[in-house]
């Protein structure tokens, strides 16, 4: 573990912030041992899907529309993976910053495990797996897991219709109440802004971090690579989010031995 550059400067603006905000991306849940969908170690690799699809195609608001079984095959191998991992030690440490000052997690993972760690000002962009709904009528619940779904995809139990993850699709548009939230979240400002795990390829996922600067803001990047903000970035760990988290947790003398929300 190779000590974090500014790490003094990140806990004294952390212990007299107002607020805070969290951005995560997909490199957070890596840590949990969670693969991407794509890319090296994903789930598909850059290869086209069984289906001779690419997996952007067979999870397509327009493939759901049209052949969901499709859909919901590779949403349920997404969804495989997340059942047999869980938050991560640097989930937990972001859920135990709301005890510092109020903090707000903007995440693009559709795992669900900042919810299971324990963070209550969650804004989930691109949804969750776990909350499913009929868009013909409306019917909408919540399960643990896949497992206690006998077909895919699940009939709804209200109308003749089928059920769907709350997730945006490729192709779909964003939520407008997340939208709503973010904006919220900026023109109240913040203090601190961490960029854990993505590239920030996404205006709406680059734009908190930029800001930085004008709300005189400390902008704080967690990533391995460099990204589309790094320049931006007041200070940089380039590491993974768990060993990031776990240092910044006993800079503030934070106890993580019995950490908030679900398993690690």
């Amino acid at each position: 573990m190779n000590p974090l550059p500014d790490l003094p400067r990140v806990a004294t603006r952390l212990e007299s912030a107002r607020r805070i905000l969290v951005i995560t991306g997909a490199g957070i849940s890596a840590d949990s041992g969670l693969p991407t969908y794509r890319g090296i170690g994903g789930l598909y690799e850059g290869r086209h899907t069984e289906d001779a699809l690419p997996i952007e195609v067979a999870l397509s608001g327009e493939v759901m529309a049209q052949a969901p079984a499709i859909t919901w095959k590779y949403l349920s191998q997404i969804e495989s993976a997340c059942r047999s991992a869980g938050p991560n030690l640097a989930h937990h440490v972001i859920a135990r910053l709301a005890e510092i000052a109020p903090t707000t997690v903007l995440t693009q993972n559709i795992d669900g495990f900042h919810r299971r760690a324990g963070t209550a000002d969650l804004i989930e962009m691109h949804g969750n797996l776990f909350e499913l709904y009929c868009e013909h009528c409306g019917h909408a619940e919540a399960v643990a897991d896949y497992s206690g779904l006998s077909t895919l995809p699940p009939p709804c139990p209200g109308c003749l219709d089928h059920l769907r993850p709350a997730v945006v699709l490729f192709g779909e548009a964003l939520p407008g109440d997340a939208l709503l939230r973010l904006q919220a979240v900026l023109d109240e400002g913040y203090d601190l802004v961490f960029s854990i795990g993505t590239t920030s390829v996404f205006p709406y996922i680059a734009q908190p971090f930029l800001l930085a600067r004008q709300l005189g803001a400390l902008a704080v990047e967690i990533n391995p690579g460099h990204t589309e903000v790094s320049a931006r970035a007041h200070v940089r760990w380039e590491c993974g989010a768990a060993d990031a988290m776990d240092q910044l947790a006993r800079a503030l003398s934070l106890d993580m031995s019995s950490p908030r929300g679900g398993k690690t």
